[in-house]
């Protein structure tokens, strides 16, 4: 027996619906973070892609970064704020395509946000000082250090 074509619809909509919603974060929307800028000023400063993953949340291709398998040593940071994120020390290949570390520069370095977009339960990893998109972290890293792996896009990142 099939079911008329309405039906499917009726019963398929809402479900696509609620998968595709991206829940307001407390990083862009509510949360004070001492930088703040017009989502002009953004767009000035930063490129297409940059704009795209810090601001909109985006996510860069895996494996294209020029940071994926980058180990100096040095500090990574935002360039959105200019703000330090993660120390070289601190990074590691994950292979998962993306810069990894297992833990930030500083306990206010980044902020973690509880993250159910996508029909998925993650964290997601913010700047400290200006509140935008770095990543997500998930409790995977090297057991030997913290145990965890902070999955961060490269195109977000300066190094120095």
């Amino acid at each position: 027996m099939q079911l008329p074509r309405f039906t499917v619809i009726f019963l398929i909509l809402p479900w696509m619906a609620f998968c595709q919603q991206t829940p307001k974060s407390p990083a862009m929307n509510e949360q004070k973070f001492p930088i703040e800028k017009e989502e002009g000023e953004w767009k000035q400063i930063l490129d297409s892609d940059q704009y795209r993953v810090l601001r909109q949340k985006g996510t860069e291709a895996p494996h294209t970064s020029r940071y994926n398998m980058h180990f100096e040593d040095g500090i990574y940071h935002c360039v959105g704020c200019n703000a330090p994120l993660f120390a070289g020390e601190n990074k590691f290949d994950a292979h998962c395509g993306w810069p990894s570390f297992d833990q930030p520069v500083s306990d206010t370095a980044v902020v973690e946000i509880p993250d159910n977009s996508h029909g998925m339960r993650r964290t997601e990893v913010v700047c400290g000082n200006c509140g935008g998109h770095l990543g997500h972290v998930f409790p995977d890293g090297p057991r030997e250090t913290t145990g965890m792996r902070y999955c961060i896009n490269g195109v977000i990142l300066d190094f120095k």
